[in-house]
């Protein structure tokens, strides 16, 4: 009696763990980036000293002196703050909106290989995102001299929201490329 082996081939094995690696293997790494920069303290991140090094600040007291705000309950100004720490706290912000922005557009990536559902690749890709966005804000809540804030997971969501649309802008709506449900109803 033969034996029957129920299952993918070598080669179709090694085709998916290509593909696997080719979608999955960025949205690790780029979670990785996240949580390696997250794990580090203020101290290690501090750009205020190559910002005075680098940069003339005069004009930021010229122009914004009067500005002032509240972020998580403490007072973002130059009073507060010095004109190199207003300017980071807007660098360390902005950064955040861009770093979701990726991770939301590899996920959408790697989701679109798995689904074919515009509705389930969009809503997977925002909620995963804002989820390790979540993680990574109770992860800085154990990293010394870093706390947590949901204002942070807040831009984190917003960098999500525009990395999600972004992606399914450019790969169906700009690009022109037809989707699989498209594909598989020209071939029948």
């Amino acid at each position: 009696m033969k034996k029957v082996i129920i299952g993918f081939d070598n080669k179709s094995r090694g085709m998916e763990m290509k593909k696997l690696l080719l979608y999955w293997g960025p949205v690790l790494i780029w979670m990785g980036l996240i949580f390696y920069s997250s794990a580090q303290p203020y101290s290690e991140q501090d750009i205020r000293p190559l910002l005075h090094d680098a940069v003339s600040l005069e004009w930021v007291s010229t122009y914004f002196s009067d500005l002032a705000f509240y972020y998580a309950g403490e007072e973002v100004s130059i009073h507060k703050l010095s004109e190199a720490g207003y300017i980071e706290f807007f660098i360390r912000k902005g950064t955040h909106v861009i770093v979701y922005l990726i991770l939301a557009v590899l996920l959408y990536r790697a989701f679109r290989n798995l689904f074919e559902k515009h509705a389930s690749i969009i809503s997977l890709s925002l909620l995963t995102t804002c989820l390790y966005a979540v993680s990574d804000e109770i992860h800085q809540g154990f990293t010394v001299q870093r706390s947590p804030h949901m204002e942070d997971v807040a831009l984190d969501s917003v960098g999500a929201i525009i990395g999600v649309f972004l992606a399914h802008y450019m790969l169906y709506k700009k690009s022109g490329l037809p989707t699989k449900r498209q594909l598989r109803n020209e071939r029948n």
